[in-house]
């Protein structure tokens, strides 16, 4: 019942209300290159910023004016999300002097790394933040809390052996860790390079977002929605559900691409709420906007449109992990263009539907 009156709120804020302000809309930009989820796979992320024009190897913005989009889950599962991060900090810099841009889109996984959720951090993310001084800061952890280390592992180890005990925890502190969680903190530098960008973009009429907007969400302006993911990075509030682990919240939300798996038991003998289709109409005439671009959910074929251009799904599974394609989206002149490497490691263009 409680979704059922989500949806109905949300659709009666929308025709009482009317457009939300997208309060960050872009100015116009004369190219667009837009890239899903890279999962630390820093190799295929070059290959993509070279054939888009963007960047070259040195992190050199060649990219003249146009404005690239990456739409977050740079970190977890692949180990070269720091050097793709630095890379990106390169850009962000270098592009406003060409008079191009940079919209470095927050996604769930950034969100799971700043607030601590490290489920799918891999070793080498670790290993790339370990220097010299990491084991010594690692002695000093377990020193200053070996007392509630010990107690923690007493059933693992009944004899109550330090050593033995202090093999198993630095198992579940590999070298690097501490300095990643350093990082990546709200207050670390990381944590705060993430929070400065925004969840959703809007640009001459297209929205990007990493997972989904919802038509919850949609009755909240953009900068509305971007204001409130920094404050949950930063300081997360307790509520329930909180706009970065929100099924509907931008970061997670699916259903603009597929209705599978959700939880139906709520839906019984109540009316359904809108089709992908109707959400989408609805989703779109909330901010004035015509194309919603997402990643999130991948599909290995290569970037997909549907609803006649106006839903775009940008994540191919480019990491190695996934084994996806290569891929980037171009859009120029309002006409979007889907960039993908073929197995021959030849780029391919296909354009898709415009939404105009």
């Amino acid at each position: 019942m409680a979704k059922m009156a989500r949806w109905m709120l949300a659709v009666l804020a929308l025709c009482v209300l009317g457009p939300a302000a997208s309060g960050e809309a872009g100015p116009a930009a004369p190219r667009i290159v837009a890239v899903g989820d890279l999962h630390g796979d820093f190799a295929a992320f070059l290959d993509i910023v070279e054939a888009a024009g963007v960047a070259d190897a040195g992190g050199r913005w060649t990219g003249g004016k146009t404005t690239f989009v990456q739409l977050g889950d740079v970190p977890d599962r692949g180990a070269d999300s720091l050097k793709i991060i630095r890379f990106l900090q390169k850009l962000e810099k270098a592009a406003p002097r060409a008079g191009g841009k940079t919209i470095l889109l927050v996604g769930n996984h950034e969100a799971m790394n700043v607030t601590g959720d490290l489920r799918y951090v891999s070793a080498g993310e670790y290993a790339a933040f370990a220097d010299g001084k990491s084991k010594a800061r690692r002695d000093r952890l377990f020193d200053r809390n070996s007392a509630s280390i010990i107690a923690s592992y007493k059933e693992q180890v009944p004899d109550g052996s330090i050593p033995a005990i202090k093999r198993l925890w630095e198992g579940t502190y590999p070298l690097g860790k501490i300095e990643h969680r350093l990082a990546w903190a709200p207050k670390g530098e990381i944590g705060m390079w993430v929070m400065s960008h925004p969840a959703v973009a809007e640009i001459d009429g297209t929205l990007f977002v990493h997972g989904g907007l919802s038509v919850e969400y949609s009755v909240r302006p953009i900068a509305e929605i971007n204001k409130q993911v920094r404050a949950a990075l930063a300081s997360d509030t307790g509520e329930e559900p909180s706009i970065l682990t929100d099924p509907h919240g931008p970061l997670w939300y699916r259903g603009n691409v597929s209705r599978a798996g959700e939880d139906e038991t709520e839906r019984k003998d109540e009316v359904e709420p809108p089709s992908i289709e109707d959400e989408l109409a609805q989703v779109l005439a909330a901010y004035g906007a015509k194309r919603l671009v997402v990643a999130h959910t991948p599909d290995l074929n290569g970037i997909e449109a549907s609803n006649g251009g106006r839903l775009v799904r940008v994540d191919t599974g480019i990491s190695s992990v996934y084994g996806g394609p290569r891929s980037y989206l171009e859009i120029t002149g309002g006409k979007a263009l889907a960039w993908r490497k073929t197995a021959e490691g030849k780029w391919e263009s296909m354009a898709l539907p415009s939404p105009d």
